[in-house]
């Protein structure tokens, strides 16, 4: 299955290419909650929900604080953009 150009917004993305684009970038289905992936980096951890009307990340264990951020995203900006922002890290 190949995914649609980068520059294409996110709405415009059948769920299986979404969720093949997270296993790219190395997240792993949850199992505690099936629309939400974890992903972890050496300094940072976090969840990508797939909500109704964007994507949601929580990320934790930032820094020594070990305190959370959350970011949303509309599914309306591109793929590319949403990568860009949500895997730099909070």
């Amino acid at each position: 299955m190949a995914l649609p150009p980068a520059d294409t917004p996110l709405y415009n993305h059948p769920l299986p290419e979404i969720e093949q684009w997270l296993v790219e970038q190395g997240c792993t289905r949850s199992k505690d909650d099936i629309h939400c992936w974890l992903v972890q980096r050496p300094e940072w951890h976090a969840e990508v929900c797939l909500d109704t009307d964007q994507l949601t990340v929580r990320y934790s264990d930032i820094g020594i604080e070990e305190r959370s951020v959350q970011r949303s995203f509309k599914y309306s900006l591109s793929r590319q953009d949403v990568q860009d922002a949500v895997f730099a890290g909070p």
